[in-house]
């Protein structure tokens, strides 16, 4: 419920407040949404929905589309079209798709000419597209980047891309309140990395579960707008809906000049400012949860397992599982161990690296390269290094990189410089691991073949990725580098002569290339759609879910992300179907197709399951794909059951009529868990909520929200019951016109000077049977 009036807030209370449409009395908030930032994975579902129900994107002038995810980072010299440069049928066709639809629909899309193209959340704060007290959402977890602005930002699934493009708006609950205050002064050669590191390691990858983080102190203050963006970039990997940082004059320096922010010294500006400078928290606001962190006790932190939370000291050792508090996280430890090929008590500094990765949202910035390249300038990598490699964030970047000279210093150490783009985080694209390959990285998550299959990846700073890189091994930068400060301070000031941070470059070429380009399509129609209004409650088909009966499959994992659900490498479709065969595919197969006899879902009865009943915390951590559930879904599993569950995998069950179920009475779980061991069928009740045995018999009850216990039952769809409340999304937006009219984007909507879309559609690759491919299974 809103705080009431007068009563003490918290930068997340007042961003919030300030967004509600409509609330119900059960708590449920109907929120705008100010910024939508979209790419060619999670997008193409979404967009397909749009179209089967004849939708209209109602505020193209709030999205920004770009691609990212699939793009290859090699030399684009001689790129004709998106479609002949990247060879990858799969990442093609996402590609295009996205494309496709940015003409269809009158989107702003800088595409892979453009200077502008980059990792989504690099290019959204460089433009200026994100601002301080803003909503922004995308299709991917790491939207909590943007929290560094002040601004409420996080990740959501296909289904509330969807729901964004046709309302503007996302149904939601209120989360807690959480605060990591860190104090103190940083010592020399720490960094922001670090500090993410440090703070996931002590809270846990679940620490932030259901919660907004607030990340504050002389520290934090004391970090530039990159920096703070490092660490609002791993919110979610420690659970957190979202993190953010109120914004200051460091903020405010940050966007001057930037191409969609309100123009510097304009009217529109000062009333913005005035504004911003209220996104404080109350001296008296309450948090559920407080962190207190001392900046001294941070030390470079890298990690060793395959999970976030799972870091040490560079200084110290591989940790012996043997030593954990219970015999889940014992199992789980001596997986890890077994999975990375490492032996408990070596030290960090004897691991020997095969590659490096400089670049992600995380760490892909002007500021990360400026301190990478400080520690190998001068230097060559390591002999046994087979590749390093550095990927700026964008293009401006990387031309802004090679105007100050980087890439030569990196180059001159045996360095790739490659383009823009995802790159090596999460090898959807070329740039991937081999087998057992072992990556000192500067990406955001180190899953089970996140970067490739069987690849083992440690998490660390540019400053210590390059350093791994020098010596050939896991490396203590600054024992080979001499600090009198954070990297990020000598970081953040421009060389003399060197380039202005991130000009907006506009296209002046021919109309061939403008073409080519695909650069900025404008909106011809009213900022709002006023085409005729859909049928009230205009569901598209959601299967209704009452009673749910059937064999339950067991698990006995703690943390299981979405990346062991779905592998990344099933990703690439532009359909919700087909899915069921990838379903757990590292653990149902073996290297060589056959299947691993032990897995459960490959043992009988389990093959037909409907349910999963997991005992382990944190089901489905990781990304905000919903490529998730609908494995799950496709598999025939309408029903999980768990003590725990992240945030966005349990917000999007609920978008594909699944239910997610919490039981926290470990006596209950154990009854469910003994059920499904034996090969029982169960049965959920959800219009009485309750469990049972096939028998009848009541095991325990559960609990479930009611508006979204009504949408199950009923088979609604978010968007049909967000249009029934068309007057409300109006009269707000009239009302954010005239109070913040800087987030109106009718000034960088432009045509050619044609008067034409510059984005030419390519067309979608076929099958040598001219079917259009829509299953990547079966491609």
């Amino acid at each position: 419920m809103p705080a009431a009036e007068g009563a003490p807030q918290t930068l997340y209370d007042k961003v919030l407040q300030a967004h509600i449409v409509d609330q119900k009395l059960d708590g449920t908030v109907l929120l705008y949404i100010d910024r939508h930032l979209v790419h060619e994975v999670t997008s193409p579902q979404a967009f397909e929905g749009l179209k089967n129900a004849g939708r209209k994107v109602r505020r193209p002038d709030c999205t920004l589309a770009t691609t990212d995810h699939n793009v290859p980072t090699t030399s684009r010299k001689g790129m004709k079209d998106i479609a002949t440069f990247i060879e990858e049928d799969d990442s093609r066709t996402q590609c295009v798709t996205l494309e496709q639809n940015v003409k269809d629909f009158g989107l702003t899309y800088f595409g892979l000419g453009d200077k502008r193209q980059g990792i989504v959340h690099v290019i959204g704060p460089e433009q200026g597209f994100t601002l301080p007290g803003t909503t922004v959402v995308c299709g991917d977890s790491h939207t909590s980047t943007h929290g560094a602005f002040g601004a409420l930002a996080f990740g959501i699934g296909t289904s509330e891309v969807e729901h964004v493009l046709a309302t503007q708006c996302l149904i939601t609950k209120r989360s807690k309140n959480m605060r990591i205050q860190v104090d103190g002064e940083l010592a020399p050669g720490v960094s922001s990395k670090d500090i993410i590191l440090h703070a996931i390691g002590k809270i846990g990858t679940a620490g932030g579960t259901g919660a907004v983080i607030e990340f504050c102190g002389s520290v934090i203050r004391g970090l530039s707008m990159e920096a703070r963006m490092s660490i609002c970039n791993m919110s979610i990997e420690g659970g957190a809906r979202a993190g953010m940082v109120a914004p200051d004059e460091v903020t405010f320096e940050y966007l001057k000049g930037r191409p969609l922010a309100p123009k510097p010294d304009s009217e529109e500006w000062q009333r913005a400012t005035t504004y911003w400078k209220q996104l404080q928290s109350d001296l008296d606001a309450k948090y559920d949860i407080d962190v207190l962190i001392d900046g001294k006790d941070i030390i470079p932190t890298i990690t060793w397992g395959t999970s976030p939370e799972d870091v040490v000291p560079i200084t110290g050792v591989v940790p012996d599982p043997e030593t954990f508090p219970t015999e889940a996280k014992k199992a789980a430890g001596r997986r890890m161990l077994e999975y990375m090929g490492l032996t408990a008590g070596t030290p960090m500094q004897d691991i020997v690296v095969d590659k490096v990765f400089i670049g992600s949202c995380t760490n892909s910035r002007i500021e990360d390269l400026r301190a990478a390249a400080t520690v190998v300038k001068g230097r060559k990598i390591a002999d046994n290094i087979k590749n390093a490699m550095v990927v700026p964030g964008s293009g401006l970047i990387k031309k802004q990189a090679e105007a100050e000279g980087l890439d030569k210093i990196f180059e001159a150490a045996g360095f790739e410089w490659r383009e823009a783009g995802c790159s090596m985080c999460l090898g959807m694209n070329p740039d991937i691991l081999a087998p057992k390959e072992r990556c000192a990285s500067t990406s955001n998550r180190n899953f089970e073949g996140r970067q490739g299959a069987q690849s083992r990846t440690h998490l660390m700073s540019p400053v210590m990725a390059a350093a791994a890189g020098i010596v050939g091994k896991l490396a203590d930068v600054r024992k080979i580098t001499e600090y009198d400060a954070s990297p990020h301070v000598e970081a953040a000031i421009v060389p003399e002569g060197g380039a202005p941070a991130h000009i907006d470059e506009r296209v002046e070429d021919s109309e061939g290339e403008r073409d080519i380009i695909g650069d900025q399509p404008q909106d011809s129609q009213p900022h709002t759609n006023t085409l005729t209004p859909h049928p009230v409650g205009g569901a598209i088909g959601l299967p209704k879910f009452t009673c749910h009966k059937g064999i339950a499959a067991p698990m006995d994992m703690n943390n299981i992300d979405t990346d062991a659900i779905i592998p990344k490498q099933f990703l690439k479709t532009i359909k919700r179907t087909g899915l069921g065969i990838a379903l757990f595919h590292a653990l149902r197969y073996n290297p060589d197709g056959s299947e691993t006899p032990g897995f459960v879902l490959n043992k009988q009865p389990y093959r037909s399951a409907k349910i999963l009943v997991v005992t382990g915390e944190n089901f489905g951590c990781g990304s905000s794909r919903e490529h998730a559930p609908w494995a799950l879904n496709d598999f025939g599993i309408r029903c999980i059951i768990a003590p725990s569950f992240a945030d966005i995998f349990f917000n999007n069950t609920f978008k594909n009529g699944m239910l997610p179920i919490v039981i926290h009475d470990k006596e209950s779980l154990d009854k469910i868990a003994a059920e499904a061991k034996a090969g029982n069928e169960i049965e959920v009740d959800l219009e009485a909520q309750r469990i049972k045995t096939a028998e009848g018999e009541v095991i325990c009850g559960f609990e479930v929200e009611e508006f979204r216990k009504h949408c199950l039952i009923n088979g609604l769809d978010d968007i049909g019951l967000t249009m029934q409340m068309e007057d409300k999304i109006k009269h707000f937006e009239v009302q954010m016109s005239d109070q913040t009219p800087w987030l109106d984007g009718r000034g960088y909507l432009k045509r050619g000077d044609d008067g034409c879309l510059a984005a030419k559609a390519v067309r979608v690759p076929k099958t040598n049977r001219g079917e259009e491919k829509t299953d990547p299974l079966t491609w």
